[in-house]
């Protein structure tokens, strides 16, 4: 998630082994021989990608020998044609653009709509602005790095390079956990209080102060190198090569396995209580519909969780295996294996807004009016009542919800003897609706006990559509 070189073996023209990495190349130009330890490492660093590309200060021999070849036979040997570099552009093109324009519209519809502002969706905006910046700050400069392995973009860029990514990372991810575990509070204990719209503020500010301390030592550490012909990015860590190990392997811990650990235990606990079985008794259409738009709204969390989960593995496995077996790093292939571990780990910022679109009809209705000016989309009248102001509309649903709510009255309030006349006269009264026929008055007490299961005094119809 920081600065990054591409894999480069630099050798020269008698076939003598020089350093591993691209970031090394001009020093060995100048006739620098192969360091053992230090330039394996360095080598490593650099491969090890945007979790930051860092490294010891490379340090030159107190005596280098002379060069035996002249610079001009020194070749690259992990050049590759244009054609290819021409992919892999297009490939990382495409990730930007869609991540970039696809979150910016997810922010747009969440925030332009009143009946949008939900618990949940003010978490989706944090997910979708951190994927949003991480794409558009991070992903090319990366790349373009790893193809030239020289940095560009000057010393505070470099900063910024290696501290954001970090950053952008932990706040997605914890954005996540925090509707899981929303979600897992909402459907396992509907009675208890909300997050209100002041808390989830708060929530989301203490993520992003807890990214900021996390990546922090990337900040402070970050430093250029001007060598000949080559300008480089990278992280002096104080100890050296094994506190960056351990620094790493920490923010995997905590930005992979612990959050992925969490949403795994609340998520399977949510789904074995929403698909487990059903209420015992009959119980009403409404309750069928809100537990069917609870369950949309969970599906569609896990597969976005388990998107991201696929997306960064490959990338953290190529990290602590060209940590643990260094040699790695002077594979043919090696760069064609980090440039694809590291465009699928970035493509999961381009994901998030198909899966939104593709799995809630509001958020599908929302994308349609963004794009609206296209001759083939057309909005209809129903997608755009989905988002509308209003929380309640005056629909059958509304009042089937209200002579739930009365049913429930009448189970808990028994009615004495002399009314027991008024009362049956109120029952022959009620209105028989043909989609209400599943909650009879035999059965008022399942009915109630399912109102309250779905319907929480804190809870918003919306929060599941």
């Amino acid at each position: 998630m920081g600065s990054l070189s591409a894999a480069a073996n630099w050798t020269d023209g008698a076939g003598t082994a020089s350093a591993n990495a691209g970031n090394l190349s001009a020093a060995l130009a100048a006739g620098v021989a192969a360091g053992a330890t230090e330039t394996e490492w360095l080598h490593l660093l650099v491969q090890a990608g945007n979790l930051s590309a860092s490294s010891s200060e490379p340090r030159l021999p107190a005596a280098s020998p002379e060069p035996t070849q002249p610079r001009a036979n020194l070749t690259n040997q992990f050049v590759q044609p244009s054609w290819r570099i021409a992919l892999w552009s297009l490939a990382y093109g495409v990730v930007v653009a869609v991540a970039v324009f696809g979150n910016l519209i997810v922010i747009w519809i969440i925030l332009a709509h009143k009946r949008m502002r939900t618990v949940t969706n003010y978490f989706l905006v944090n997910l979708a602005f951190s994927d949003a910046s991480m794409a558009a700050f991070n992903t090319l400069v990366n790349f373009i790095y790893a193809l030239h392995s020289e940095w560009y973009f000057g010393a505070n860029y470099c900063r910024f390079q290696n501290f954001f990514p970090i950053t952008a990372v932990f706040a997605s991810i914890y954005s996540m956990t925090a509707i899981a575990v929303d979600r897992y509070m909402a459907i396992i204990d509907p009675l208890k209080p909300r997050l209100s719209a002041t808390a989830t503020k708060i929530v989301i500010g203490s993520i992003w102060i807890l990214a900021f301390l996390l990546a922090f030592p990337q900040c402070l550490y970050s430093k250029i190198k001007v060598m000949p012909g080559r300008t480089l990015c990278y992280v002096q860590w104080p100890e050296g090569p094994k506190q960056h190990f351990i620094y790493h392997i920490i923010v995997i811990i905590l930005v992979y396995c612990f959050p992925l650990l969490v949403m795994g235990v609340t998520y399977t606990i949510v789904g074995i209580t929403l698909w487990g079985g059903e209420i015992p008794g009959d119980t009403c259409d409404k309750y069928h519909e809100q537990l069917k738009a609870k369950r949309k709204v969970v599906k569609m969390m896990i597969i976005v969780v388990v998107t991201f989960a696929i997306c960064w593995l490959p990338y953290h496995i190529y990290f602590i295996l060209t940590a643990v077996y260094q040699q790695l790093n002077r594979w043919k292939y090696i760069q064609q294996v980090y440039l694809a571990s590291f465009w699928l780990a970035m493509s999961s910022t381009m994901y998030n807004p198909i899966i939104y679109c593709c799995l809630n009809k509001r958020f599908r209705a929302g994308f349609k009016r963004a794009f609206r000016w296209c001759p083939f989309i057309e909005v209809s009248s129903y997608e755009e009542l989905e988002l509308k102001t209003t929380r309640f509309l005056p629909t059958r649903q509304s009042s089937l919800y209200t002579v739930t709510r009365m049913e429930s009255m009448t189970v808990e309030f028994e009615p004495s003897e002399a009314d027991n006349t008024k009362s049956s006269r109120k029952k022959r009264a009620t209105p028989r609706d043909p989609s209400f026929s599943g909650c009879s008055h035999r059965n008022s007490k399942s009915a109630s006990t399912t109102s309250s299961f779905i319907n929480s005094p804190h809870t918003s119809v919306d929060e599941y559509s």
